[in-house]
């Protein structure tokens, strides 16, 4: 695939994530609104990030990232019984991990919940309220792991829209649950816990059968003797850290989150809903597509066009991740208003939310930067350089959190949540650099002339758009107090306008052109 066949996929793939961002906002305006911050929302936050966690690494992330490579090698060979045949016994091996993983953490819900959320031990009725979530939400699991499988062999036959688009899914079964099934239980907020059960098993009910128009829909054989599936588990073993570093300091904050104020948790959940618009529409989708490309170059010895496609992949990631980055922290509170403010989500929580989101966008061009840099590692199969780098970076960030939090919390400083997501900012920028200088350590960096142009272009145009968006903010004045819903949306969407088309116009006033994103 050629550099402008990596672009034209990954506008498909951000084609098809913005739909399931869309219905993402959908689904977290509706929630803020039904349920705003209570005990109830913190106690969904905490059980649904702990089995969403376990999907990073047995989904889309470690388990991708060691079983695409193999699979694509295996694939350069032509040889499609044995690909048929690997398929198989990995999906049967797979099924067989997360159904125990899945049986072992809902029997052991109450002792997830003690160490996920400490803060909840000494309140009785949140902390069962956790208890009976994570028995709902940790089945998810397996129907989510098995669509991760069929995924990643679409999108490495270059089939990248269905897998894109099953998100949307997840989002509507969500809103369905609190729409039909809010009414149902004796505490509201447990419909969430459904949705997302029902959710994993609609993205696998659709997905699923696209594999047999491949004639690849496995037959499942718990394969944990062939030796492909081996391959794919110790590579697996490093990627539990490096392949959801993100995921894992998310959890570290949840924990120190549980100790703060009721609606920590929330606010911090829907900060990094926000931060996840940009990462998934542009980061996800680079690394997405990247991955398969890269392994197939390094599988055919071609270091030149692997080198290439690396270079290509860190200037589109900073074309879209810096000013993704500098929008949501100027634009922090009324993006959050927006989305989230009405009903039970008042306008204090509205500059709580404010205040996680402007910390955490800080690291969005890192985190979507190692969306790139990590696919480099594991494309060549090296799975232990990504985990040493993880591993620092968890350390780092749980320094941070203590550092940036405990001072706040001690002296009862309104906002501390925000120390937990600037460490996590913070954290996410250590790893990317660490990423970066393991590359260039092994030679792997392979920089093509113009990055010189390039930065320059890129600091131009973030002024500018900077100016023009403040300049806009200061002349709307406080989002928080517009009553009107519309209002508050129109003028926002008038600022968002403004500075993209600035931004856009400034690239091309200094010669940048959609070419030189495709060569």
């Amino acid at each position: 695939m050629s550099r402008g066949g990596l672009l034209r996929s990954t506008s498909v793939f951000s084609a098809m994530t913005l739909l399931s961002r869309i219905a993402g906002f959908a689904r977290d305006a509706l929630q803020s609104r039904i349920f705003g911050t209570s005990a109830a929302m913190d106690a969904f936050v905490i059980a649904y990030r702990i089995p969403n966690y376990l999907r990073r690494i047995f989904a889309e992330g470690s388990m991708q990232m060691a079983f695409v490579p193999i699979l694509n090698e295996i694939r350069e060979r032509g040889d499609k019984a044995a690909l048929k045949e690997f398929i198989d016994h990995m999906a049967g091996a797979l099924l067989s991990v997360v159904l125990v993983v899945a049986a072992v953490g809902a029997l052991a819900a109450p002792l997830i919940a003690g160490l996920f959320a400490p803060g909840s031990v000494d309140e009785p009725g949140k902390f069962e309220l956790i208890v009976q979530m994570l028995r709902i939400t940790f089945p998810y699991l397996v129907f989510i792991s098995m669509m991760a499988l069929a995924a990643s062999v679409l999108n490495s036959f270059g089939k990248f829209a269905l897998p894109a688009v099953t998100p949307v899914l997840h989002n509507l079964a969500v809103i369905a649950a609190m729409l039909w099934l809010t009414g149902v239980f004796a505490v509201p907020a447990m419909a969430l816990a459904w949705g997302v059960l029902a959710a994993g098993v609609l993205q696998l009910l659709v997905l699923w059968p696209a594999l047999g128009r491949l004639g690849l829909r496995p037959t499942f054989k718990p394969g944990f003797g062939h030796p492909d599936v081996k391959r794919v588990a110790k590579l697996m073993l490093p990627t539990l850290f490096s392949s959801s570093v993100a995921q894992l300091n998310l959890l570290v904050g949840t924990v120190f989150a549980s100790l703060l104020v009721t609606g920590s948790q929330t606010w911090l959940y829907l900060s990094d809903r926000l931060v996840e618009f940009p990462l998934g529409l542009f980061g996800v989708a680079i690394g997405t597509v990247i991955l398969p490309h890269l392994s197939r170059r390094h599988a055919a010895t071609d270091a030149e066009g692997y080198g290439a496609a690396l270079d290509w992949g860190l200037r589109l990631a900073l074309l879209a991740g810096v000013p993704a980055a500098l929008g949501l922290l100027l634009l922090a509170e009324p993006l959050t208003a927006v989305v989230y403010q009405g009903g039970k989500f008042t306008g204090a929580d509205t500059r709580m939310a404010a205040i996680s989101l402007s910390a955490m966008s800080l690291g969005i061009p890192a985190f979507m930067l190692s969306k790139v840099l990590s696919p480099a590692f594991y494309a060549r199969q090296d799975t232990k350089t990504p985990m040493r780098a993880a591993i620092l970076t968890v350390v780092v960030n749980v320094v941070l959190t203590i550092a940036f939090t405990l001072p706040l919390y001690l002296y009862k400083v309104p906002g501390a949540h925000g120390g937990i997501a600037l460490a996590t900012g913070i954290a996410g920028i250590f790893n990317a650099w660490l990423l970066w200088r393991y590359l260039r350590r092994a030679g792997l960096m392979r920089p093509q002339p113009g990055w010189g142009r390039l930065w320059l272009q890129l600091a131009v145009a973030c002024v500018v758009m900077a100016v023009v968006v403040v300049a806009l903010r200061w002349w709307v004045g406080d989002w928080t107090t517009m009553q009107n819903l519309w209002h508050r949306a129109f003028w926002l969407l008038l600022v968002v306008a403004a500075g993209g088309v600035t931004y856009v116009a400034v690239l091309l006033a200094m010669g940048l052109r959609p070419r030189h994103l495709r060569h």
